[in-house]
């Protein structure tokens, strides 16, 4: 019998899953096959942060465990159900495999220091071989025209090299069916992994809180329309393509408030319950039905930046998580109760006020008022920029370990931004983007 232990880690979805056809080819070699789909969601205690609070908030535990029930549930259509535990991975795949006789564990590669230190741990579990395959970015790094250490410092080159050359994706994968059946893992080894089937996570992680269903909200993540999860987000990008959205979404981006001012697919690529080549591939054939125009393209501009994020971790790896990131201008000395006053939105400052009560309220925030509040905080209170990404780590729906941390860098000046960094007046941006004061007045601030 070949047994194989599947691990998801960002990649909650059956399509386009490059990981999950290896794992199906590996099970294939000998015998009877057998696949253990596994996630580890350790408990919340083991997840505290730094800066004095929890690394998962209320609003991504909604959202992720809407996410693994719609997993689970089409894992389990498949014969082949979803097995959560309740413990690191580190603690609960060496014993899985024990248990099951498996000597393998393939999974997602994910080029931030925590998730390579948990693949080196899980490397080091004696006779467990782990298989980690990059599948997280819309262009296969290896098919780029330069090695990873010569990826160009400004996004700008690294776009127009890519149109100049015409670099495209593979197609997308379907998803696998049928799949093999699990193996039997003892009752012991269940409870010694606190494990639960069917892609349960725990009854905090309500997806029909408050927040997830505030009528404020710009991405209200308790109802079906926004519910986390594979299904949801394939009929969402279905119905923003229908209705015709990519064409107006360079005129509406910067919108401040509503569902449909952008496109809004961020929460299902971040928890990889949409992959990004099959995002392209629907878009380029929305644009050979319908034309292509310049909110279209601006949405390929968006997947692109994604990718250099990415392709910004395997270059640099764990510097871009120092203080002083890839830069070495001097660092500020940060103050802890400028910090609490501007997460609890308590500035005095408006705009920012708003921005950061509409964040704890309901885990979403528009791109425009992500980067003034990160701005304000940087360079208004000269905070330390990693409180606030972890912040933001905490509370976004979207949170993506490598897009947050490529734009915290690139707005506090240590990243890859040619300005060496961005300032945004909120007063300025208030007039532009909240003339009337709607927003403001929304969060209470005006």
């Amino acid at each position: 019998m070949s047994t194989i232990l599947f691990w998801f880690r960002n990649d909650l979805r059956l399509h386009d899953q490059p990981a999950l056809q290896a794992a199906l080819q590996r099970a294939q070699g000998n015998g009877t096959p057998r696949l253990l789909p596994v996630f580890c969601l350790p408990r919340e205690e083991e997840q505290a942060a730094p800066w004095g609070f929890t690394r998962v908030g209320q609003h991504r535990r909604a959202f992720l465990a809407a996410t693994l029930q719609d997993l689970g549930d089409r894992l389990a259509a498949l014969g082949c159900p979803l097995l959560v535990c309740r413990s690191t991975p580190e603690q609960s795949l060496p014993v899985l495999a024990r248990a099951i006789g498996a000597e393998a564990v393939v999974c997602e590669e994910i080029a931030a220091p925590e998730e390579e230190a948990q693949v080196a741990a899980l490397q080091q579990a004696a006779g467990l071989r782990v298989q980690a395959i990059w599948q997280s970015s819309l262009l296969d790094p290896a098919a780029l025209p330069w090695p990873t250490a010569g990826l160009p410092g400004v996004f700008t080159t690294f776009r127009q090299v890519l149109e100049r050359v015409g670099i495209a994706p593979v197609a997308p994968l379907p998803a696998p069916t049928p799949l093999p059946p699990p193996p039997d893992v003892p009752a012991e080894v269940l409870q010694a992994v606190g494990a639960g089937q069917g892609g349960a996570v725990d009854a905090d992680a309500d997806a029909s809180s408050p927040g997830g269903q505030d009528p404020r909200s710009s991405f209200p993540y308790g109802t079906p329309a926004c519910r986390g999860g594979e299904g949801a987000g394939l009929a969402h990008w279905a119905q923003y393509l229908e209705r015709k959205l990519p064409h107006s979404y360079k005129a509406t981006r910067n919108g401040l408030t509503g569902v449909d001012f952008s496109s809004k697919l961020s929460p299902w690529l971040a928890t990889g319950a949409l992959s990004p080549r099959r995002v392209l591939a629907d878009l380029k054939a929305f644009e050979r039905q319908h034309g292509a125009n310049e909110g279209s393209c601006w949405l390929w501009f968006e997947l692109l930046w994604r990718d250099y994020f990415r392709l910004l971790h395997l270059q640099h790896g764990a510097q871009l998580y120092r203080a002083r990131g890839l830069s070495e201008a001097p660092l500020a000395a940060p103050h802890a109760r400028d910090f609490e006053r501007w997460r609890h939105g308590a500035t005095g400052e408006p705009l920012v006020d708003a921005a950061m009560r509409e964040l704890a309220a309901t885990g979403y925030l528009s791109n425009r008022l992500r980067q003034v509040a990160a701005s304000y905080l940087i360079h208004d209170l000269q905070g330390d920029w990693r409180a606030g990404a972890a912040w933001f780590e905490a509370q976004l729906v979207d949170y993506d370990v490598y897009s947050n941390q490529g734009n915290w860098l690139y707005i506090a000046g240590r990243g890859t931004d040619p300005r060496g960094g961005r300032r945004f007046d909120p007063a300025k941006q208030a007039r532009e983007h909240d003339p009337d004061g709607c927003y403001r007045r929304r969060w209470g601030t005006a």
